[in-house]
């Protein structure tokens, strides 16, 4: 039998799943020895146009929401400024890309990226930004920029996506144990911690 392997769909710019990165990585520390924890970039906004006023009203509301139930920190003033696209597939194809260079950062580079767009106010939507999170993580700004722009990462990318849709994921986040060829939804949703251990321990159990 194989190890059990815990999927992780999630999407950077997603404010539950920032919401949610407490759990997640909590989980990663306390299950290391017993899963492997795989992350899917879900690919949750591909808007092509600026955002709207009442659009950004919305996003705002849905982030005072995450704020109040998990007090993960945002930077509400100045958020969403004029002109802004929100189109979640560079911030997802940045944790494809640094995937290919170094495996050990993609968590690092997720949650560096969330903290950036929700704590901080930058614009995780721009490959300069992407690159100088990366290089804070220590990895070559140049190197970073020649994966992260390659054919080979979006079509990874697009992958991730699909990968999401065929395993029936419609929000994010959410967990699924794979064991051997049995898949056991674990949580839909921001869960609280005890609440998805519960669900977790259940499925390694069976």
């Amino acid at each position: 039998m194989n190890a059990p392997l815990l999927w992780y769909f999630a999407d950077p710019m997603c404010s539950w799943c920032w919401g949610f990165s407490p759990v997640i990585e909590t989980l990663r520390d306390a299950y290391r020895d017993r899963l492997k924890i795989a992350l899917v970039l879900g690919g949750l906004r591909h808007e092509t146009a600026p955002m709207t006023a009442t659009g950004r009203e919305e996003i705002l509301h849905h982030w005072q929401q995450v704020n109040a139930r998990t007090n993960q920190p945002f930077r509400f003033e100045r958020a969403l400024p004029q002109g802004f696209v929100y189109d979640t597939e560079p911030a997802c194809r940045a944790v494809v890309a640094i995937g290919g260079l170094d495996p050990a950062l993609i968590f690092p580079l997720f949650k560096a990226i969330q903290h950036a767009f929700y704590a901080e106010g930058r614009d995780v939507t721009q490959s300069g930004v992407l690159a100088d999170l990366a290089a804070e993580l220590g990895v070559d700004r140049d190197a970073f920029l020649q994966a992260f722009d390659s054919d080979a990462a979006r079509a990874k990318t697009q992958a991730h996506f699909k990968q999401a849709r065929q395993a029936g994921v419609r929000g994010f986040p959410a967990l699924i144990l794979q064991r051997d060829a049995q898949l056991h939804p674990i949580c839909h949703g921001c869960q609280p911690l005890e609440t998805v251990r519960a669900a977790l321990d259940a499925g390694l159990s069976t």
